[in-house]
């Protein structure tokens, strides 16, 4: 059953679908090819465009890769250190990097947690390999860490040496980070060079503190409350470092506790800019020139809630298509949110998997028919 505010009786001919992934169900890509089908079993002549987003998090490089970028597969290690190949986004001299698709929660080999030894070393090995391709404009898209490390891992792999009392490089890891005595910045620097970076995030967290990295993250990546306590300690006597050896206090800035600190390492030793994910990569996706003439635009997520209200992939794209005078609609695995709270957002419908099938864990497993079915309530009713 829909949401429904308003609708509009006429032909419609050209969709733009542009949803976030279903999280542990589909990718973006197989969301909008789903609700595509779905469509087209209504509507066979429909033309729709399919414009997969995300807002920071996994499926930022997928995002870029839509748009037409080249996919660049490095070698690199995971949170633990165990080899990888990892992929990111390359279109001349701008390069798409995504955290997740290297050193997050999904890279730990089989899924075992481990609070104070992983890293984000190997974010930094890629990110290198942006720069030896000749990239001087970076996006990182920060989300879904298996780390708490305060970036320092993605710096070391950058040319930063973290020194402990006998001048020996550390180890990478959030729990090493209370052994540094020194850091040596000058080789990150000089391979900096003109590089620009900006953070794709939707987390306004600073790095310590009840709203740090430590206390609120953490947990998530297995520190029980010792574990956290210990990491919170060892960002502190991080970040007075970097401050020291920069001049800078980057620790409360909005932004900073991304990714277990990664915000924090990006903005201090980086010089990186923070942007909200979504707006980012809109403009990564030349979004607005690619809806113009469009008659309706289907969004969406897992789950659509009040946490959507808060900068999440569908309202940053209703946002940008009432800029456009584009309708607006959104599918969802469960829907969280009143009519009116939906219209406040830009969204004249939504439709959700759960009413279709109430089983959570069924619609988890059948998403991809249960979306075919909803694209085609969604031509009934909106391209009529």
């Amino acid at each position: 059953m829909a949401a429904q505010l308003s609708r509009r009786a006429f032909e419609m001919t050209r969709v733009v679908l542009a949803p976030d992934k279903f999280k542990g169900s589909l990718t973006a890509a197989e969301v909008a090819e789903a609700v595509s089908a779905g469509m087209l079993d209504v509507v066979p002549g429909l033309e729709t465009i399919m414009l997969p987003v995300a807002d920071g998090g996994d499926g930022t490089v997928a995002a870029a890769l839509s748009a037409g970028f080249d996919k660049v597969m490095v070698d690199a290690v995971g949170p633990t250190g165990k080899q990888v190949r990892a992929p990111y986004a390359l279109n001349g001299d701008l390069a798409v990097v995504e955290l997740a698709a290297v050193v997050g929660l999904s890279m730990l080999p089989d899924g075992r947690l481990d609070p104070l030894g992983s890293s984000t070393y190997g974010l930094g090995l890629v990110i290198a390999d942006a720069f030896r391709r000749g990239a001087t404009r970076i996006v990182l898209g920060l989300g879904g860490s298996a780390s708490t490390d305060g970036g320092a891992g993605m710096v070391q792999a950058l040319g930063a040496r973290l020194l402990d009392g006998d001048g020996r490089d550390l180890l990478p890891g959030g729990g090493n980070l209370g052994d540094i005595e020194r850091l040596d910045l000058a080789l990150l620097h000089a391979k900096l060079g003109a590089v620009t970076i900006i953070v794709a995030s939707d987390v306004d967290n600073p790095l310590l503190g009840p709203r740090g990295a430590a206390a609120v993250f953490g947990p998530q990546k297995g520190a029980g409350p010792q574990q956290v306590d210990a990491l919170e300690a060892r960002l502190r006597h991080w970040s007075q470092l970097v401050s020291d050896a920069t001049g800078r206090d980057e620790a409360d800035r909005a932004g900073a506790g991304a990714a277990g600190g990664t915000g924090f390492a990006a903005l201090a030793l980086l010089d990186a800019e923070i942007k909200p994910g979504i707006e980012l990569i809109l403009d990564l996706i030349d979004f607005d020139r690619r809806i113009a003439g469009a008659d309706l635009v289907v969004t969406g997520e897992g789950s659509l809630d009040e946490q959507s209200l808060a900068g999440k992939a569908p309202v940053g794209v209703a946002r940008a298509a009432a800029r456009a005078g584009v309708l607006v609609v959104a599918v969802a695995g469960r829907l969280q949110l009143s009519p009116s709270r939906l219209h406040e957002a830009g969204i004249s419908a939504a439709y959700a998997l759960t009413d279709l099938e109430p089983d959570v864990d069924r619609c988890i497993a059948n998403a991809r028919p249960l979306l075919r079915r909803v694209g085609a309530q969604v031509a009934k009713e909106w391209l009529g």
